[in-house]
């Protein structure tokens, strides 16, 4: 590669037309759903929460049923990661689409604080308990424990906020089209 080859080159274009913010409880589908979305835009990219916390490789501590205070702060860490990508994406014309367990109002107010002033649409996927199970049963990733008890938190305190989908009859190319439909 010739010395010159990046001089004059901008990092930073045209902002990109929109960011996602993927959320729900594990096994709601967020991970399919955001990697099927980004792709559907000439520049888009997929932020996943839980790839962000495997980067913590000494000392990780994943959000767990009991209270842990420094599962909670790793839990913003990588919100706050999440969202610096996605300003640097955004700002850059790549759609970023970050998918995340969000069920907490407080959470997702730290978020979308990190988000603000970007053109955020926040989707909120929401299946049936019964849809979630069967797709856990089915799937490759293997969760610890089983968070099926984060669905009333979900709807209880994050109920009103931004669009939701109850996606347990539709497949990933029903449900991206519907999150672009909603546009």
């Amino acid at each position: 590669m010739p010395e010159t080859s990046f001089q004059g080159q901008a990092v930073d274009t045209a902002p990109a037309s929109a960011a996602f913010l993927v959320i729900g409880i594990p096994g709601s589908g967020k991970s399919s759903v955001s990697a099927g979305l980004a792709r559907r835009f000439p520049l888009g990219a997929h932020i996943e929460g839980d790839n962000l916390q495997d980067l913590i490789v000494a000392g990780g501590r994943l959000p767990s049923p009991e209270a842990d205070l420094e599962a909670d702060r790793q839990l913003l860490l990588r919100a706050r990661n999440a969202s610096v990508l996605a300003r640097s994406f955004h700002a850059a014309g790549v759609v970023p689409v970050i998918d995340d367990v969000v069920v907490r109002r407080a959470h997702l107010d730290f978020y979308l604080e990190h988000l603000k002033d970007l053109p955020l649409r926040l989707i909120v996927l929401a299946p049936s308990a019964e849809a979630v199970a069967r797709r856990v049963a089915e799937r490759d990733k293997v969760l610890a424990d089983d968070w099926s008890f984060l669905d009333e938190p979900l709807r209880t305190e994050l109920g009103g906020r931004g669009t939701w989908f109850d996606t347990s009859a539709m497949t990933l190319e029903e449900t991206v089209d519907a999150v672009l439909a909603k546009g």
